[in-house]
This record gives structure tokens, sequence and C-alpha cells, in this order.
């Protein structure tokens, strides 16, 4: 996966069919960061991870997945380039992690809250970067925003803590989020790859 990125992770559910709208949403924001130069990651499995990587691959940009082996559910989607097949979610987290510049949390379940508050745990303690996080469909997530706001009221965080979340309903405002602070931010510029003896490459 070294060559991979910049990349932006996409979390959410595996459950929702393509006649969901957020299905919909997920192929429509996959395609729109495609066009900004990132390969779209997402957990590689169906559902809103399919649909975001269907959308980043027919839009003629990136695609990668890190699926987990589940006995249910998870089986890589066909709109990937590169996958990789993880036996354990912690890993499997590592490596959604690792190579991002931002995180767009879609509509989900248990593994999809897992993975924000992963992801915001690392940015609140400083062990990765500053990187974007949104958080798409204020609707949905709505009871989850009440209760970050109740923690900070009840200062079990800070509002420092609070603002490392953006949420959005609009593609629009979520491209220009990341493209602010990741993009011009971290000065980040498409390098090509070069091979690294380390690796076996020639």
């Amino acid at each position: 996966m070294h060559f991979v990125g910049p990349c932006v992770t996409i979390f959410g559910s595996a459950r929702f069919n393509k006649d969901s709208e957020h299905y919909k949403n997920a192929e429509h924001i996959g395609a729109a960061l495609a066009k900004m130069g990132f390969t779209v990651m997402t957990g590689g499995g169906p559902g809103i991870m399919e649909a975001a990587n269907k959308g980043a691959y027919l839009a003629g940009g990136k695609s990668v997945g890190c699926n987990i082996k589940l006995p249910l559910e998870q089986i890589p989607n066909p709109y990937l380039h590169k996958w990789i097949n993880i036996p354990y979610f912690f890993v499997r987290k590592v490596i959604l992690v690792k190579y991002s510049y931002a995180f767009v949390v879609m509509p989900g379940g248990m593994g999809t809250l897992d993975e924000l508050f992963e992801s915001l745990t690392l940015i609140q303690t400083k062990i990765i970067e500053n990187f974007p996080v949104v958080i798409f469909d204020s609707d949905y997530h709505k009871e989850l925003c009440h209760h970050i706001h109740r923690m900070e009221e009840e200062e079990s965080i800070s509002k420092k803590d609070r603002e490392l979340l953006f949420v959005t309903d609009s593609v629009d405002d979520l491209i220009r989020h990341i493209d602010k602070f990741a993009i011009k931010k971290y000065d980040l510029k498409e390098k090509p790859a070069k091979p690294k003896w380390w690796f076996g490459e020639t």
C-alpha cells in the first residue's frame, strides 16, 4: 500500500444497497475526491464502501480497499484497483489511517463509529496530524452530534476537541473543507513513485 496515497478514507455501513440515498451520496463523494487527485480508500466491502470506491473508479481515479475477513457481509467489492485482506480489525484501522490525509464518515453502524472515534482519538492525542474529519449527513448523525456537544458541556472533551469535526450535508462544502485543510495545508502534490530496494523493487 505504500504507493497508493495520498488517500482519503471513507467510513460507512456495508448494509446499504444501491437504491439507498446514502449509497448514491457516497458514490458522488468518491468521484469528487478522485477528481481532486486523492486515492479513495475504504474498508473494501459492499454498501457505502462499494459506493465510494465505485465513484472513484468510474471517475478515473484510484480506488483501494482494506478488506476484513468475516463470515458474513464482507467480500472485496468490484471497484478496487488494489486491496488487501486483513484478519484483524485493529490492523485494518491502522492501514485505513496510515495513508490518509482526511476522513469522511458516512452513515454507518458500530464499526463506523469505532473508526470515527479511533481517528479522532489519534488526532486529539497528536499521534497523527490534525487531518480533517468530516461527518456527512447531519440528520442521520444528529444524535451523535448532540452527544458530542453534551460531552463538551460536561467537559469530558474540550471545545477544541469538538472542533476537530466538520458536519455537512453538502458535497461541495466537504470538498472545499478537505481542499483547505488537507491539500493546501499539507501542500499535497502527486509525485511519481520511486521503487525502493528494501521492498525488493527495481
